[in-house]
């Protein structure tokens, strides 16, 4: 479709990694799809960070705060915002809608610092973070995949 956007990232393992960056990553990529699977018309928003949270928690993990999921059609970044921790927002999915679920996780700190050129952004601590995006569309009985890779 001409005028709609996408979005999507992968965390990719380069070289020798260790068990740990390797949990991570699965863990993450695990959350996004916890995320995705309780999204469908009438489902509440916030279910959404709850799931993520529980899972990143079980393995020790932190859910970055400053980055959210976002709405996506002919505007890029536009509502929803999608809180991938635990919160209290408000809100319910509403068939046709689409929207991204992108959580980030870390090892260590949640905080991050952008750098300089205003864009690249890392943990305050140094210590790695894993992401992993999809572009959903929501249905009545669940949530569609538009960006598989």
């Amino acid at each position: 479709m001409l005028g709609y956007h996408g979005d999507t990232s992968k965390t990719f393992l380069c070289g020798n990694v260790t068990d740990g960056l390797k949990r991570l990553v699965r863990v993450t990529e695990e959350c996004m799809e916890r995320g995705i699977a309780c999204c469908k018309d009438g489902a509440s928003f916030k279910k959404i960070g709850k799931r993520i949270s529980e899972h990143a928690e079980k393995f020790g993990f932190g859910v970055v705060e400053r980055f959210v999921g976002h709405g996506v059609g002919t505007v890029f970044h536009s509502e929803p915002v999608i809180l991938h921790h635990r919160n209290d927002k408000s809100g319910h999915m509403v068939e046709g809608q689409t929207f991204t679920i992108e959580p980030i996780l870390t090892i260590g700190s949640t905080e991050c610092i952008t750098w300089s050129d205003n864009w690249t952004t890392v943990t305050a601590d140094g210590f790695p973070a894993a992401q992993f995006e999809h572009t959903i569309l929501i249905t009545r009985t669940g949530a569609e995949v538009l960006t598989k890779y």
